[in-house]
This record gives structure tokens, sequence and C-alpha cells, in this order.
């Protein structure tokens, strides 16, 4: 049975995070476990820089966005000469078990230390949910929100000017976000990676849809597909409707979680630990059909998430 184990957060923050450090630290020090929390990701695995945490370590936090253990991504730790320091550190406090918070990336650093004795497991803590082996992602909803609040905030002002919006959203090229806050913000068209758009199309809709009678439009775009400048620029000319892009940006990451994200992450983190418990490691939790389950690193890795299609169709069917 494993005694001690570590928790870090690695990659982009996202709110909740500091949920799912509470969850693992307390679950643990109930489980009879000594818990230390590692800084800023598998950096702060490298360079030592950790510190033993109690019940009280972890008081307050489960209402902040970020994360308190700090986040970062390290180039050192992706060669085999980083991991096997890791590995060493590890060893000489003593931790057999090693919970990961973050995504894709962080999951491939876990899967590395697993395969050198030390107990992995990963939980899916990104505002894209694009982690393929789960239907949601800690962070996910919060980022949502943030987002078809601001966007609602733009919409005001596009309709008092009679304009255009082009909003760039998060989301490293997936739609997922950029699909529910333009359904949630009645937009006018959402472009995403996984449905082809035809500017020249969008301008004719702009158009008819104008001599109809209709004032302003929100076009929102999903990051790395398009850039939020170059379609306003661009629909302006096909239109002369004044157009005008909004990128969102970071501002996604912040902010208090929302009721889901503190749920979900709770739940997935006293599971890492039960995990753990058992002498479980080389694990990614995941959601599937509302439930908290687990999967082989190597195995989640390999996953592909699929896209709603019928939803995106549904939002272009119902816009105006």
């Amino acid at each position: 049975m494993i005694k001690k184990i570590g928790v870090l957060t690695s990659g982009g923050d996202a709110p909740g995070m500091n949920a799912a450090v509470r969850a693992v630290v307390r679950a643990a020090i109930k489980k009879g476990m000594t818990v230390y929390g590692v800084k800023r990701g598998y950096c702060g695995l490298i360079e030592d820089n950790m510190e033993e945490m109690n019940e009280l370590s972890v008081a307050g936090i489960i209402k902040q966005g970020g994360t308190m253990l700090y986040t970062a991504r390290s180039a050192e730790f992706r060669t085999e000469e980083g991991v096997l320091h890791a590995k060493e550190i590890c060893e000489a406090h003593g931790l057999e078990g090693l919970v990961v918070i973050g995504g894709d990336g962080s999951f491939r650093g876990a899967a590395d230390l697993s395969a050198h004795g030390i107990a992995c497991v990963g939980l899916p803590g990104t505002i894209d949910n694009d982690i393929a082996c789960t239907e949601y992602t800690i962070g996910y909803d919060t980022a949502m929100n943030t987002a078809m609040e601001l966007m609602d905030k733009l919409a005001d002002t596009s309709h008092s000017h009679c304009r255009c919006s082009v909003v760039e959203v998060m989301g490293h090229g997936a739609g997922y976000i950029a699909l529910n806050t333009g359904i949630a913000s009645g937009a006018l068209e959402i472009i995403t990676k996984e449905i082809p758009y035809d500017l020249d199309k969008i301008a004719k809709k702009m158009l008819e849809y104008k001599a109809r009678g209709k004032k302003n439009f929100v076009i929102v775009v999903a990051e790395s597909v398009g850039h939020a400048d170059e379609i306003a620029k661009l629909l302006q000319e096909k239109t002369s409707i004044e157009a005008r892009s909004t990128i969102l940006g970071h501002v996604q990451r912040g902010g208090c979680p929302t009721v889901r994200d503190r749920v979900v992450a709770t739940e997935m983190g006293y599971y890492a630990v039960e995990l753990l418990e058992q002498g479980i490691g080389n694990r990614v939790v995941g959601m599937q059909n509302g439930k908290i389950v687990d999967f082989d690193i190597q195995e989640a890795l390999s996953m592909e998430k699929s896209y709603d299609e019928r939803l995106h169709r549904i939002a272009e069917n119902i816009a105006f």
C-alpha cells in the first residue's frame, strides 16, 4: 500500500485545479498517507521544489481560480535524463505515487515516470475539453461561462453600433468551447476546425439577414483555425458592414470555478487517491456517461475525441 504521494499541476492552468488539489490532499490524509505539494509542475519535481501539506494547506482554495501549486512546462522533463532525475527526487522523499493534473502532455510525462516505478495517476485539467478519454475536463465549464458572459457584453455594444463582432475563443484548435459558447451567445456563425467554413457564404448570410432587418452579428472562431482580425477584415470588405475582432485570450483561464468544476474536480481527485491507495498507477481518470472511470495512460493517449456535428448543424439552422 502506498503511504507517501505527491500532487502537481502541469501545463495550462484551469479553474478547478485547486479543488482537485484539495481533494487529493484531504483524501490522502484521511487514508493515512503523507502528501507533498510539488510547485511549478515537472519543473518543481526536477528542482526538488515541494513541501508537505496538511488539511489547512488547502483550506479555502476550492473557490479560487488558477493553481496554488503554480504550473509550468518543462523542456528538461521531456528528456530521459530529466525523467530519471525526477525519479531520484521522488525516491529521496519517499514518494511512491504522484497525482498529475493537466493535459495530454502532462499525461505523457506521467506515463514516463510510471514506467520508471513511480505510480502516477493523471487528472484531466484543461479548459479545452480536448482529452479523448473523458467527456469532461476540469475547467471547461468555467471557461465557457466566462466566454459567454464576455460575448454577451460584446453583443450589447455590437447592437448599439450595428456591427459584426468576430470573437476568438480558446481551445487550441479544438472547437468545443467555440461550439457551446457560440450557441449560448446566439452567434450567427461558429468557425471550428471540425466543420469546413466559407467566408463568402457567411458574408452572403449577413447581407441577407441585414436586408430582413438584423442590425448586428456575432461570429465565434476557435483559436488556431482562423485569425479573428483577418476574418473581421475580410467580412467587412465583403459586406461593407463594420466588423471588429476581439480575442478573449487568457481571461478564459481565470476566475472562480463553477459548481460543476468544483464537484467534478473533487470527485476525480478523490478517485485518484483511491487508485494510488491500491498501488495502481499509469492511469488517467476521466468521465464517461457521467461516471468517474480510469484508463491506462497509453490507451487514453491513443483515443480520438468526437465532435458533435449535429449540435453544430442545429446552431447553423436556428441562427439569425
